[in-house]
C-alpha cells in the first residue's frame, strides 16, 4: 500500500508579521510515539488538507508541530486576562502554539493552532502537556456544537504523544489541533493595552477588522465600528449558549474572542435539569460562571474590551468612555432580541407573535421547568410532539400538571410549527455521563464509544434507531457532575 503524497503546504504568518510583540517564535515538544486517535476530515477537506496525507507520519507531525513545511515559524501568543475576575497582566500560550494560517477552499483565513505542545515561555511553571479525555472533550464538544450552528473554534484532530502527564494521576499524553477564524480575544487588547504603546492597540485592532469585521473599515469611526460588532456578535453568541443549555464554565476576558467563536471547551457542560445556577467546574466555586450568569459575565467581558479601546475611541478620556458606555448599552437589547428569536423558533412560533408574548410565555416555562428540575434538551425535543397533538411525552416530565396543562393551552393557541421545532431543538447534545464514559473508555485505548457519542451529536436534529441511550438524561447513580480545566 502506498502512502497519500506530500502536499505543497504553505501557511502564512500575518499574526505574527502584523504584530510581533504579540507573537513569541517557539517550537512544539517531540512527541516519542504519536498516534492519531480522531480527524475530522470534512474539516480537512474544507482547508484543503488530505485526510490520507494526515494520516501519514508527515500529516501526524503537522499536527503535533514537529514536522512542518518550510518557512513555518509557529509563536506562542502574548495576551492578559482576568481570570475569575482577577486581573493577570501575563497569560499568554502557556501550553499552546499558532503553527501559522492556512486558506481554506472558501478563501477564508483560518488559524491552525495546537494545545498541549509543550512548556513556553508563558507556561507559569506548568508542563505546557495535555492528556487525552480533555483533549477529546474539546473535539467532542467543539464537533457539537458545530452541528448545533453555534459558531466555535474547531478541532480537526487529536493526537496521541506516547508521553505521560502527572494530574491527579498518571494519564496518557495528547495534542490537539485545532482550527479558528483566529484566536485573538479581549485578553489580546488587554495586553497591548497595558503596554502603553498606542501604535500597537491600533495596529492590533486594524488587524481585527481586517480578519472578522472588515464593514467596520469603511465606517466613519473604525474603531467604534469594532467595538459594536465584536459586542454583537458575542451577544448573538451567547444567546446561542443559553438556548441549548450550554456552559462554559471559564468564561475569563481571554476566553472571549474577537470574532464571536466559542473558545476553550475546559470545564464545560451541558445541563440536564434546567437550573440557572448550574456550575460545573471545579474551581468555580462562587459561580461567578453559572449558567444564568453567562449574560451577565459577557457584558462585563466587552466592558473590559472597551476599556483597551478608549485611546482609538477619543483624543479626550471623557469622551472616550461616553463613546464606549453608549456602545455598550447596545449589549442588552442585542442579547435580548437574540434570545427572543431563538426561543420563538424553539416554541416554533412565527413572526406576527409579539416579542412581549415570547418572552412572557418563554419566562413562564422556564420557571416550571426549574422548579421542576426539567431535563432541558428532553423537554424541548418532546414539546414538538405537543404542537403535533401529542403532549404526554412532555407533560410527563413535569411534576405540576396543572401548571403545564394552563401554559400548554397559551402555547398551543398560537398555532405552534413542530417543523421549525424540530429544526431547532436538537435530540442529542453531549450529555455529561456520556461524555465521561467515552473519555474513560478512550484514555483506556479504547474509542468505540467515542465514535458512537460522535454520530449521535454531529447530527443532532435527527433521531435514529439505535442511539435510543443518548436521549436520556444521566441516572441518578452519576451524581453531581464536576469538570476540570485540565492543566
Amino acid at each position: 500500500m502506498t502512502s497519500a503524497p506530500a502536499p505543497t503546504l504553505a501557511l502564512s504568518h500575518r499574526f505574527a508579521q502584523d504584530l510581533p510583540e504579540l507573537a513569541l517564535p517557539w517550537q512544539a515538544r517531540e512527541t516519542p510515539d504519536p498516534r492519531l486517535l480522531v480527524l475530522d476530515e470534512r474539516l480537512a477537506a474544507d482547508l484543503g488538507l488530505d485526510p490520507d496525507w494526515l494520516r501519514t507520519p508527515d500529516g501526524v507531525g503537522l499536527l503535533t508541530g514537529t514536522r512542518l513545511p518550510d518557512g513555518a515559524t509557529p509563536v506562542a501568543q502574548a495576551y492578559s486576562g482576568h481570570q475569575f475576575g482577577g486581573w493577570s497582566p501575563r497569560l499568554g500560550d502557556g501550553r499552546a502554539l499558532l503553527l501559522g494560517e492556512l486558506q481554506d477552499t472558501s478563501g477564508r483565513l483560518r488559524d491552525l493552532h495546537l494545545k498541549g505542545s509543550g512548556r513556553t515561555p508563558f507556561s507559569r511553571g506548568g508542563d505546557g502537556l495535555a492528556a487525552v479525555g480533555p483533549m477529546l472533550r474539546e473535539h467532542v464538544v467543539s464537533q457539537a456544537m458545530h452541528a448545533l450552528g453555534i459558531p466555535t473554534t474547531r478541532s480537526l484532530a487529536v493526537v496521541a504523544t506516547g508521553d505521560v502527564v502527572h494530574r491527579e494521576t498518571v494519564l496518557p499524553g495528547a495534542v490537539l489541533a485545532r482550527v479558528a477564524s483566529s484566536h485573538l480575544r479581549v485578553g489580546s487588547f488587554q495586553y497591548a493595552a497595558a503596554t502603553g504603546d498606542t501604535d500597537l492597540l491600533r495596529r492590533l485592532a486594524d488587524h481585527a477588522i481586517a480578519r472578522h469585521h472588515p464593514a467596520a473599515a469603511d465606517a466613519g469611526h473604525p474603531h467604534l465600528a469594532l467595538l459594536e460588532s465584536v459586542i454583537a456578535a458575542q451577544a448573538a453568541l451567547v444567546a446561542q449558549w443559553m438556548l441549548v443549555g450550554f456552559v462554559h464554565g471559564v468564561m475569563n476576558t481571554d476566553n472571549t474572542t474577537i470574532s464571536g467563536e466559542t473558545i476553550d471547551y475546559g470545564p464545560c457542560a451541558f445541563v440536564d435539569a434546567f437550573d440557572p445556577a448550574a456550575v460545573f467546574s471545579s474551581i468555580d466555586t462562587d459561580g461567578r460562571y453559572a449558567f444564568g450568569q453567562q449574560p451577565v459575565v459577557l457584558e462585563w467581558n466587552l466592558a473590559r474590551f472597551a476599556e483597551t479601546l478608549l485611546p482609538l475611541l477619543a483624543d479626550e478620556q471623557e469622551a472616550a468612555v461616553a463613546v464606549a458606555v453608549d456602545a455598550l448599552g447596545r449589549f442588552r437589547p442585542l442579547y435580548s432580541a437574540a434570545w427572543t428569536a431563538g426561543m420563538r423558533a424553539k416554541l416554533g412560533l412565527t413572526d406576527d407573535v409579539a416579542g412581549e408574548t415570547v418572552s412572557d410565555l418563554s419566562g413562564d416555562l422556564l420557571r416550571l421547568m426549574a422548579d421542576h428540575h426539567v431535563d432541558h434538551t428532553s423537554f424541548f425535543r418532546r414539546l414538538g410532539r405537543a404542537a403535533r397533538g401529542d403532549a404526554e411525552p412532555a407533560r410527563s416530565l413535569v411534576l405540576d400538571l396543572a401548571g403545564f396543562d394552563a401554559w400548554a393551552d397559551r402555547w398551543r393557541a398560537l398555532g405552534p410549527d413542530a417543523v421549525v421545532m424540530d429544526r431547532t431543538n436538537p435530540a442529542y447534545v453531549p450529555r455529561n455521563h456520556l461524555v465521561e464514559e467515552a473519555l474513560d473508555a478512550a484514555t483506556d485505548g479504547d474509542l468505540d464509544p467515542l465514535e458512537r457519542l460522535l454520530e449521535a451529536v454531529t447530527t443532532p436534529f435527527d433521531e435514529r434507531p439505535g442511539l435510543e441511550r443518548f436521549l436520556e438524561p444521566a441516572p441518578a447513580s452519576f451524581g453531581a457532575y464536576r469538570t476540570f480545566c485540565g492543566t
